[in-house]
């Protein structure tokens, strides 16, 4: 998992310690699993490591606890110290699984919650450890980026709070806009994307898959997803085609004006597979219609990629365009909540993310650049080196 030869001259920052908030317990405890192995290895190639306080250990969580009040008031409590320590707390502002009780009644827990009680662990650290890093996968308010009415600017404004309570770095994915850490601009804020996790998973769906130009195309479903799109069609070697929303500027629903149809521009797609790429699938309306298109226009298969799987509206509809053959996979990772009926369904296979996280916080805890992890490139070119000779022989 690590680069030893990186870390070897690194000390790292401060004794390593995880904070996993409500909801995140599961990715977390694998993420320190991974750290152990890492760590136990790191030690066995360079002994004197073993030298550095906390460098080294049989566990990194810092076990928390967030009781509430009958009024559904909370408070954030640590269960051990933290004094001196690099600390990263993550958290997941979609897992709407958790709950509490106010009042008598029991309430799902909103993004708003989940920042909330982020808030509460960083204040019951008080100040007390070296140096605080927040795991955000899906960034609290992301979408709200910038203004273009009489609106809030959430995301800024959230970002700030952080700042001032004394974290010095945000750590997310495929940010709906990165352009928002301009809100924070001296303090840390790194945006890694799961590339390399797309094609594994993609490769382990499909062993014989081709990623030939004559049998592949990479799709962006909308303007936004444009990079996305080029950078794996590039290191593909593969076309590129893209749908731009036409929508009816008459009217707002739900704030926004309602999309009307999908524009496909780009090559054939006839007798292709189609991977198309984005950063979410919230409702999925936009996504299956794409698909449903991309069909229509003789694609062979559909594969659907995207970070952050929400499904705001179900899986049924996702069901039915599986058993008509509109889609043939969705893979997106297990950053955020994932229902445990979704890793039953048939058309729907993981990108696990955990050992790369774990690398993301073995890198940043020695305080080296961070590039060599998030760079993906060469880990796809060997993946597909290996994919290309499995395929020959």
């Amino acid at each position: 998992m690590s680069n030893f030869e990186h870390l070897a001259g690194a000390v790292p920052v401060g004794p390593l310690k995880l904070i996993a908030l409500p909801g995140c317990e599961e990715i977390v405890r694998q993420v320190n699993g991974y750290l152990v192995e890492a760590r136990q290895e790191l030690i066995q190639e360079f002994p004197e490591k073993a030298d550095i306080h906390g460098c080294c250990a049989d566990n990194y969580i810092i076990e928390c606890s967030l009781p509430r009040f009958g009024t559904g008031e909370g408070k954030g409590i640590l269960n051990e110290s933290a004094r001196g320590t690099d600390l990263f707390i993550m958290v997941d502002v979609c897992n709407y699984s958790v709950t509490y009780k106010a009042f008598g009644r029991i309430n799902h827990m909103s993004p708003d919650d989940h920042f909330q009680n982020l808030k509460r662990v960083i204040s019951a650290v008080t100040g007390k450890a070296h140096r605080i890093n927040v795991i955000m996968p899906f960034l609290y308010e992301g979408r709200q980026h910038r203004r273009s009415a009489r609106e809030s600017l959430d995301c800024a404004v959230a970002m700030q709070e952080l700042a001032n309570m004394g974290v010095a770095n945000i750590l997310t994915f495929d940010a709906h806009d990165p352009r928002v850490m301009n809100a924070i601009p001296l303090h840390g804020f790194d945006n890694f994307f799961p590339s390399y996790q797309f094609m594994q998973a993609l490769i382990d769906a499909y062993p014989d898959i081709s990623f030939s130009k004559d049998s592949m195309v990479v799709i962006s479903p909308d303007e936004g997803a444009m990079s996305r799109a080029i950078f794996f069609a590039n290191i593909l070697g593969v076309d590129m085609g893209m749908f731009y929303k036409r929508r009816d500027y008459s009217q707002i629903i739900n704030g926004k004006n309602p999309i009307v149809a999908h524009e496909y521009l780009g090559d054939s797609v006839e007798g292709k597979d189609c991977v198309v790429i984005d950063d979410m699938i919230s409702s999925g309306g936009s996504m299956l219609d794409v698909a449903s298109q991309l069909k229509e226009r003789g694609a062979r298969n559909v594969y659907i990629c995207a970070t952050f799987g929400l499904f705001t509206d179900g899986f049924s509809t996702f069901d039915d365009y599986y058993e008509k053959g509109l889609i043939s996979r969705v893979i997106t990772t297990d950053l955020v909540y994932q229902q445990p009926d979704l890793l039953e369904k048939p058309w729907y296979t993981p990108a696990k993310m955990e050992r790369y996280l774990a690398s993301i916080i073995d890198t940043l805890n020695h305080d080296v650049s961070i590039d060599k992890v998030r760079d993906n490139t060469y880990k796809i070119n060997q993946l597909l080196e290996r994919h290309h000779g499995a395929a020959r022989h």
